[in-house]
Formats: structure tokens, C-alpha cells, sequence
């Protein structure tokens, strides 16, 4: 029940062959950069907190090739009508809709004093939309290693990252932290990337045991939260921050959040208490990876888990089944929902000669609980954005 991750190579073939059919061009520069997902720390990067993701074997690849015009024109294989993009005056939100993540890095080497010359392009990818796993991030950083290579530019890891970032807030109005980007940009091969989203550091903290692997379950479902979802639990954390009245949630400690209960209504209480807690968690998650002890970092995983369904009420039952039934599996270490919530996909640590078995029993599981079937494939930590 595994789903294959297409190798990067056969996508690369694609883009091209795409890109020749539909502006008669060959490819002369292809860009890749992977999703990712977070093994722990979630909903805390906009906290000043720590979080732990990877780069996926799946990704975005953009093939391209100058056209001598002063605009770009970009093709997709989910938007075959494609979008026009002019050049050389400021970038403005526009239609498509997908065009604005492209538009904004555009913009964001436009306001550097590099000069983005006309492309035609072609764009493909093996990531799933709305599954959680930073399919926009991605496509930024595709974006932008491909106009490094265009303009004979190196931005530099961070830099790119942060560019991407500013993207996204700019042109799809989405006020993410610095994760997904970080993840596709830094992501190496066996290896996750602990990031300290108050000072913008970044640890490599290996995942080398070939024994062990990591599921993605993607429940293929998206709820809709009449409160507003994200941007109503963001606002609750800076609301129990001022009540507390230190400058960082880096700064408090469970005693400085009950003492502090006082001033802030139950659920404020609840937010703040899992991201005081999820911190904690992410750090002793990377310590106990280096330290090999990978039964701690299991009921690590399972804690999160629990806080985001109970304190952050971000879960929800398909979630809750995956988790739920991956926990009482032989061969499962540990098991939680990744990414925003309200759906998208959850993790699973598990070791590798049971992933088989695991995979296949999840999506019998789940299709009998909710009428179909989750898409759910293996992955390692992959290498990160890049030109090929």
C-alpha cells in the first residue's frame, strides 16, 4: 500500500519534455527543491521556539530556458494554461492564484538589484496540494534556485530561505514562519534540521540508521474552522505572551504560565501551555536522535501529538485514527500529526522491514473507518533545494 515516490531524474525528464511541448524550447537550466515535513515542534516556529523538520523525497522541479522577452511565461502540469509574468516594474498580485508564490520571489530579487531576465518554464511536482507537506514552500525555493542560476547569483541558504518566506507573507497573504522554507532550502540527505526560529540557527542532527524510516499518511482531507483556523490560534499565543509579560515564549516556563492564569481566559491557557510544553519536547526530541534513543523520542512524538489535538485543538479524527491505530502496531516507534492541522498528514517512525505491513494495515484501517483511502509513502531526509 506504499505510495512510490517518483525519482527526481524521471521528474526532471518530464519538466523538459513538458517545456519543449509547450514553448518548442529544450531546457537549459532545471531547478529542484523538496517539501518537508516536521518530525516534532509544531505550531511554535512562530513562537521564537524550536522545531525539527526534513527535507521529503518528493519535490517541485521547474524546467526552463531564456526566451530573449521581457516577461516570464510559466507552465504547470496541475495548470496547463499557464500565466504570464512582465518584468521590469514592481510585481503585483494578480491570476492565477499559483503565480503569486512566483511572483513574489520575483520580487524579492527585484528589490536586491538583480535583474530577472524572460524565461519560459515548465513546472511539475510530486507533492501532494493540502497534504500538509509545504508545497508552496517548495515551489519558492524552486523558483528562486532557478533565477540564481538565470542571474549567476548566490544568495546564500539562509538569504533564499528568507526570501521565500517574505514571498509567501507578501503575495498569498499567508503569515507562516520561517519551517517550511528553512526545510526545502537546508535540507540534507539523512539528515534533519533542528532550527531555533528565534535566532534563525540551524543544527544538522543525523538520521542515519538505515533500519529506521519515516511515514507519510496523507489523509487527503482539509477542514474548514469557522474561527479562522491558523491566524485564531496564532493571535491566542501573542494574547497569553502580553498577559505573562515576557518578551519571548522562549523566556517562560510552565510556573511563569500558571502564574499568569489568572489573566487569561481557559483556552488562552491551553495554547500557551502546549507551546511552552512542545518547546521542551522539540529539544529533548533532537538530543534523544543523537543520542540514539529512539523509545523517548517515540512517546516524544505521541506527547505532541496529544497537546495539539487537546491544548491546540488542530487535529481532527482522521488524524487522531492514523495516530491512533499506528501506536498499537509492532515495528511503530512513534506517531503524530505534522504540519498546520485540521488535516494533511501525520508521521510515523517505524522500522523500515515493517513499513510494508504498517503502510498497508493504516490504509485498510482508515478506508474502513471513513470510506477511502489516505495516500501513504516512505521517506528518508533528502537534499535540498538545488540545480541539476
Amino acid at each position: 500500500m506504499l505510495s512510490p515516490n517518483t525519482p527526481i531524474k524521471f521528474l526532471v525528464t518530464e519538466a523538459g519534455a513538458a517545456l519543449l511541448s509547450r514553448y518548442g524550447v529544450s531546457a537549459t537550466t532545471v531547478s529542484v527543491a523538496p517539501g518537508r515535513v516536521n518530525l516534532i515542534g509544531e505550531h511554535i516556529d512562530y513562537c521564537d521556539g524550536f522545531v525539527l523538520p526534513f527535507a521529503i523525497e518528493r519535490a517541485v522541479v521547474i524546467a526552463a530556458a531564456l526566451n530573449g522577452t521581457s516577461e516570464v511565461r510559466v507552465a504547470t502540469s496541475f495548470d496547463t494554461e499557464g500565466a504570464v509574468i512582465p518584468l521590469g516594474a514592481p510585481q503585483e498580485i494578480s491570476e492565477p492564484k499559483w503565480s503569486n508564490y512566483l511572483r513574489g520571489v520575483i520580487e524579492g530579487f527585484r528589490l536586491r538589484g538583480i535583474e530577472v531576465p524572460g524565461f519560459d518554464a515548465f513546472i511539475v511536482s510530486s507533492l501532494p496540494v493540502g497534504a500538509g507537506l509545504s508545497s508552496s514552500a517548495a515551489l519558492e525555493c524552486a523558483m528562486a534556485t532557478l533565477l540564481e542560476g538565470f542571474t549567476e547569483t548566490s544568495l546564500g541558504t539562509r538569504e533564499k530561505a528568507l526570501l521565500a518566506q517574505k514571498a509567501e507573507h507578501d503575495f498569498a497573504g499567508v503569515p507562516c514562519g520561517i519551517m517550511d522554507q528553512f526545510a526545502s532550502a537546508f535540507g540534507k540527505e539523512d539528515q534533519l534540521i533542528l532550527i531555533d526560529c528565534l535566532t534563525g540557527g540551524t543544527e544538522m542532527v543525523p538520521f542515519a540508521d538505515p533500519s529506521l524510516t519515516i511515514l507519510v499518511s496523507n489523509t487527503k482531507v482539509s477542514h474548514e474552522l469557522s474561527d479562522g483556523g491558523y491566524a485564531a490560534r496564532r493571535k491566542s499565543t501573542e494574547d497569553g505572551l502580553a498577559a505573562i509579560g515576557k518578551p519571548s515564549w522562549r523566556d517562560v516556563t510552565l510556573a511563569d504560565l500558571e502564574g499568569a492564569a489568572g489573566k487569561m481566559d481557559e483556552v488562552t491557557f491551553r495554547r500557551g501551555r502546549h507551546v511552552v510544553g512542545e518547546i521542551a519536547r522539540t529539544i529533548a526530541a533532537a538530543q534523544a536522535l543523537k543520542s540514539r534513543f529512539f523509545t523517548s523520542l517515540g512517546g516524544l512524538m505521541y506527547a505532541s501529538h496529544d497537546s495539539l489535538r487537546d491544548d491546540f485543538e488542530v487535529s481532527c479524527p482522521e488524524l487522531d485514527h492514523l495516530v491512533k491505530t499506528a501506536s498499537g502496531l509492532e515495528g511503530v516507534i512513534g506517531a503524530r500529526m505534522t504540519g498546520g492541522g485540521f488535516g494533511g498528514s501525520t508521521v510515523t517512525l517505524c522500522q523500515a522491514d515493517k513499513a510494508e505491513a504498517i503502510a498497508a494495515f493504516l490504509a485498510a484501517s482508515y478506508e474502513a473507518e471513513f470510506g477511502f483511502a489516505p495516500e501513504i509513502f516512505a521517506t528518508r531526509p533528502a537534499e535540498g533545494a538545488r540545480l541539476v
